[in-house]
């Protein structure tokens, strides 16, 4: 039965997911709204509220690490996975632009996530604070893109173009409104589910987050660097990855916290217990997995401006690792103290 909870959740979050961003895309143009703007917010936020709504509903089950699990590892399966698929299909010519200005926000947040799970600081005050930096990068971006249209703007607009959404006014409303649904009854259908497998078979939960959570909540912003390689705009694919990591630990982790605060390290159960004290839910190896992830897009991106097949393949490998090393296959000694 968990295993049916678990493919119904996927099924739906990401069915949902879709029909949630096409219908909102749809509205959008039905109201004039720009593809740039329709790029920069809503096809980004609209593939992060999988991972938005698992993580709500993780955390208000009490199920911490799959909630904080879910966020970290959509992040490192966004760039490890999904933007490894878009690259090997089809290579991708990187914009200085976007790397140095979106990449190096995107390398504050993940800088900033690692700090927050170190120092354990995932309180409403914290939570305020990421949902200010993210509507203010978000208010900057389309400010600076509608004036400059260079390539970080084309880059943008072609996030919008790529969604195929022509539904009408209150077709699109339906839509919308139905995918929304599907997305919350997949989350938590999901989440029960999770919690049980890591139960039953004796995984903790935040593995159960990082893994099968992190991959199923990451299927949209796959679908979209898919579909975005194969009509040749295989930069959108970069945007999407870079606006996904961004809405994931700001947004998501923001409007988290903002509703209810919670701890990487206050739980006493076994999962989160080291001699008798609580340890960081997520450990030094996801941490590094992370880093890591960022870093080899920031080195392939900058060394030729372009990412090809070979680097694609070498993130692949490197997502093939982590998971090996998630599940004990590959042994690793303890680095840091916190886990």
């Amino acid at each position: 039965m968990m295993y049916l909870m678990i493919a119904a959740g996927l099924f739906l979050l990401f069915v949902g997911g879709e029909a949630l961003v096409r219908g909102s895309v749809s509205v959008a143009r039905k109201l004039n709204i720009s593809e740039l703007v329709i790029g920069l917010t809503l096809v980004g936020f609209g593939t992060s509220v999988p991972e938005l709504v698992t993580s709500l509903q993780a955390v208000g089950q009490g199920a911490v690490g799959i909630s904080i699990g879910n966020v970290v590892g959509s992040n490192i399966a966004n760039v490890l996975l999904v933007l490894a698929i878009a690259v090997i299909l089809s290579p991708i010519i990187v914009h200085p632009n976007v790397i140095m200005r979106d990449g190096l926000f995107m390398l504050g947040a993940t800088g900033l996530l690692c700090a927050l799970i170190w120092f354990d600081q995932f309180s409403r005050i914290s939570g305020f604070l990421m949902l200010a930096v993210l509507i203010g990068y978000l208010v900057l971006s389309i400010v600076l893109d509608q004036r400059r249209q260079d390539g970080t703007a084309q880059m943008h607009k072609e996030e919008g173009e790529v969604v195929d959404a022509q539904y009408g006014l209150v077709v699109g409303i339906v839509i919308a409104i139905a995918g929304l649904a599907g997305v919350v009854l997949g989350a938590n259908l999901l989440v029960e589910g999770s919690v049980t497998l890591a139960r039953q078979i004796g995984i903790s939960e935040t593995v159960i987050g990082l893994t099968i959570v992190a991959i199923g909540t990451s299927l949209p912003e796959l679908a979209t660097s898919v579909v975005a390689a194969f009509r040749k705009k295989a930069d959108v694919a970069l945007g999407n990855v870079i606006g996904s990591n961004l809405f994931n630990i700001l947004g998501i982790l923001g409007i988290t916290a903002l509703v209810q605060p919670f701890s990487v390290r206050g739980d006493a159960s076994a999962e989160a217990m080291a001699g008798g004290e609580p340890v960081s839910l997520i450990s030094s190896v996801d941490i590094g997995a992370l880093v890591l992830s960022v870093a080899l897009l920031f080195l392939f991106a900058l060394t030729g401006r372009k990412l090809a097949r070979w680097e694609g393949a070498v993130l692949l490998l490197g997502y093939v690792l982590y998971m090996g090393l998630t599940f004990d296959l590959i042994p690793v000694p303890a680095i840091f103290p916190n886990g």
